[in-house]
């Protein structure tokens, strides 16, 4: 549906773990998000034994963290925030993200990544971050959310790399072929995922 993006270079590595059923969702941005960013593997199952397997290489447990399913009691602090596991905000969130070298995303709706979550216990190691959105989602009403706080994949992402990277445009270049996707998808009929078989292509 999209012409050839430009690569955005990432310091920080991104692991897509991506529910089935997502993946041929018209609408999903994990295939958009892994073939934008240089360093970002999309992985499509269920359940992984370990980082290591996901990520097709080895890797330390320490040096990784994933962003997190619940809401961070933190709204409105800082774009990326690091929790612990009752999801509480880390006194010192610069130590929280040193020596960080990748970040694990659970692609799909709630429920879908919600079982990626217990399916995958190795992911509870992993330094716990929540993404606090600074408005809605560029989906609109193209897709329904859970919440009114949810974004898509590629929009955490691109908010959580922004946090961390020293490059603060990264944001912006990931969502430009976001915006054009959206685009797209409205001038064809698609709504929900679906595409809207009353209107000709």
């Amino acid at each position: 549906m999209l012409d050839a993006v430009p690569t955005v270079e990432n310091k920080v590595r991104v692991l897509i773990l991506q529910h089935p059923q997502e993946q041929d969702h018209a609408l999903g941005t994990a295939g958009l998000l892994a073939a934008t960013l240089a360093h970002a593997r999309l992985a499509v199952g269920l359940s992984w034994r370990n980082l290591g397997h996901a990520l097709g290489e080895p890797a330390e447990v320490r040096d990784w963290g994933v962003l997190y399913l619940g809401s961070a009691h933190a709204a409105g602090q800082r774009p990326l925030v690091a929790v612990d596991r009752k999801g509480e905000m880390l006194p010192d969130q610069d130590a929280a993200l040193a020596g960080l070298k990748g970040l694990v995303v659970l692609d799909g709706n709630w429920a879908q990544a919600k079982a990626l979550w217990w399916r995958n216990a190795w992911l509870t190691k992993l330094r716990r971050f929540v993404v606090v959105p600074d408005g809605p989602s560029l989906y609109g009403n193209l897709r329904k959310e859970a919440r009114p706080d949810a974004v898509s994949t590629l929009e955490a992402v691109a908010l959580a790399l922004s946090a961390v990277e020293t490059d603060k445009t990264i944001r912006e270049r990931l969502l430009a072929p976001f915006r054009e996707l959206i685009t797209k998808a409205r001038a064809a009929g698609i709504q929900g995922g679906k595409r809207d078989r009353r209107r000709r292509r």
